[in-house]
């Protein structure tokens, strides 16, 4: 089998965690998590106030999210620099994320306190994980937790962009309500781009996506109104997905379109769904957040519902949202 692994960022000291908790400028403060050699053998630790580790595992169809909390004598909680493993099935991924995990940050099986484990995949995790007992998080409260733990807000409706997707009701202090979603999601963009580009790969998709012209495939407002005439919505915004597909379309106006389709769907059901329970901060997360086409275009839905009060948000280690609520249930 083939393992891959990704850290989502470096500091220069080779590993970075968020603190729980804010610098002086309010934004997160960054925690040097250089390695320390201790010892004859040279056994490899972080720091020295490292009470336990809370381990949390998000366990998709073929990739394995982990991440984990160090939990200090001060009762701080330090985050541990977010990982993903792709394998062949997700016994492999989970056993491949947690062993690459532990080793890259040193932690020893003995330090590890608790491991929360959530996903679809999680159904396959039927033994303990090393000796490790593994205590299951539901998926809708670890996307509710993790949301608001990276956009520092004490309420939102929090969106997760997963091969579907799944609108919640987060707020600190409460149980996360589960509002719904839609089937359409990261999987809708492949599923599509297989039948009508022959290609499977996110990024090779977004990558062509980002060359389309969607003014050959979406019929816009502007396109069904008289020049010049007022209306009470903005003259480019889509009046249909894939309503005004040209002869001449190319692949990468095609790409454009499947990628148009499955984020204006997403943004709409969101603003749907923070109107329903009446808050104004929409917090996206998830894979496809993690791309620069997906950050502009929600800026867009920033300015289309600017009247409304309503704020669509991509925070940092947005993609992570969901493992860092998993282990979060652990604290």
């Amino acid at each position: 089998f083939r393992l891959t692994a990704s850290r989502d960022r470096k500091s220069n000291s080779g590993a970075w965690a968020f603190r729980d908790g804010k610098s002086n400028s309010g934004a997160w403060a960054l925690c040097d998590t250089r390695r320390k050699r201790r010892g004859r053998r040279g056994n490899i630790r972080y720091g020295e106030n490292t009470v336990s580790v809370i381990i949390g595992i998000d366990v998709g169809g073929s990739t394995t999210k982990i991440v984990g909390f160090r939990r200090q004598e001060n009762n701080e909680n330090i985050l541990i620099t977010p990982q993903f493993v792709r394998a062949n099935d997700q016994m492999t991924s989970t056993y491949g994320a947690f062993g690459k995990f532990t080793d890259e940050n040193a932690i020893a099986l003995g330090e590890i306190d608790r491991v929360m484990i959530t996903g679809v995949g999680a159904s396959f995790i039927k033994r303990d994980l090393y000796g490790l007992e593994c205590t299951r998080v539901s998926e809708f409260t670890a996307i509710g937790r993790g949301g608001l733990y990276l956009s520092r807000l004490p309420e939102a409706l929090i969106v997760s962009m997963g091969t579907g997707t799944a609108l919640v009701h987060a707020k600190a202090g409460c149980e996360m309500r589960y509002l719904g979603g839609t089937g359409v999601g990261g999987g809708t963009l492949t599923g599509l781009s297989r039948l009508l580009l022959g290609l499977v790969n996110t990024e090779h998709i977004i990558e062509m996506a980002e060359q389309g012209d969607l003014t050959k495939v979406d019929l816009r407002i502007r396109d069904v109104t008289a020049k010049g005439a007022a209306t009470a919505l903005s003259s480019d915004l889509t009046a249909a997905n894939f309503g005004n597909v040209s002869d001449i379309a190319t692949k990468e106006d095609i790409a454009a379109g499947v990628l148009n389709t499955v984020l204006e769907t997403v943004g709409m059901i969101s603003a749907f769904g923070a109107r329903a329970v009446g808050v104004k901060n929409i917090i996206l997360t998830g894979n496809l957040t993690h791309f620069d086409v997906c950050k502009q275009k929600f800026k867009q839905f920033d300015s289309m519902f600017a009247a409304e009060g309503l704020k669509f948000r991509i925070p940092e280690l947005s993609q992570f949202a969901t493992v860092i609520g998993t282990a979060l249930c652990g604290l």
